[in-house]
């Protein structure tokens, strides 16, 4: 049996692609596990998940959790000793993703056709959960997948796949509207292909966006890009304040 768990955009289990239901005390424990690449002792778990419980009654919450997860026929969850661990064999979104993050981003250039499923980089983490230790990671991935993409983006810009490298950008865009390097990227895509009128149209986009919503012009490193497109007096700051 081959087990997939999904963390980016939502929670889902499932099992040969058969979805697999378990309830949120039992998503709970998965999810914890599967942010920890390294087994865990029993406390930790126990004190983390069920932090406003007695030591005691949170421990019988992680025994309830861990036998919610074996009646669903979930044989996902490695015990060993006084240590948990989500089993090897488990496929999860969320360390595929953090892996080619790191990959892009510390190793070699990697082919860019082994990159093909780098759309699983635009995914957010459990962006439902409102749990502390769900949001510390998730803000940890945000910035780690933002930067991945957007140096995927550059690499296929330089490589010449340019309508590759727009489509990376607008999912950072997409993601995360005001992050001005994404828009940058997007201009010397356009610029690249020979649109002016697109980077104009981009720029003038960021510019709408960052002074209506934060009250500051494009940077200088933004305006350089279209200095030569635009007339000097609409590529000054705060020109179309």
């Amino acid at each position: 049996m081959k087990f997939n768990l999904r963390l980016l955009d939502c929670f889902a289990l499932t099992c040969d692609g058969r979805p697999v239901s378990v309830p949120h005390s039992a998503q709970r424990l998965l999810a914890f596990l599967a942010l920890h690449p390294h087994p865990l002792r029993r406390a930790q778990v126990a004190g983390s998940l069920w932090l406003d419980s007695p030591e005691e009654r949170a421990h019988a919450s992680l025994r309830s959790a861990l036998w919610r997860v074996q009646q669903a026929g979930a044989d996902v969850i490695e015990v060993r000793d006084a240590q948990l661990s989500l089993a090897p064999s488990v496929r999860v979104d969320y360390r595929e993703a953090t892996a080619l993050s790191r990959a892009l981003l510390d190793g070699p250039a990697p082919d860019l056709q082994a990159v093909a499923d780098w759309a699983t980089l635009a995914g957010e983490l459990l962006p439902d959960w409102d749990e502390e230790w769900v949001i510390v990671e998730r803000e940890h991935q945000r910035h780690l997948s933002l930067h991945a993409m957007e140096t995927l983006s550059e690499r296929m810009l330089a490589a010449g796949t340019r309508s590759q490298a727009l489509e990376v950008a607008l999912a950072v865009f997409a993601r995360e509207p005001l992050r001005e390097t994404a828009h940058r990227l997007m201009i010397r895509v356009h610029l690249a292909d020979g649109n002016s009128f697109e980077a104009i149209r981009q720029y003038h986009l960021y510019e709408r966006l960052t002074l209506t919503r934060i009250g500051l012009p494009p940077s200088a490193q933004m305006r350089e890009l279209v200095s030569g497109l635009l007339p000097e007096e609409l590529a000054l700051p705060g020109a179309a304040a």
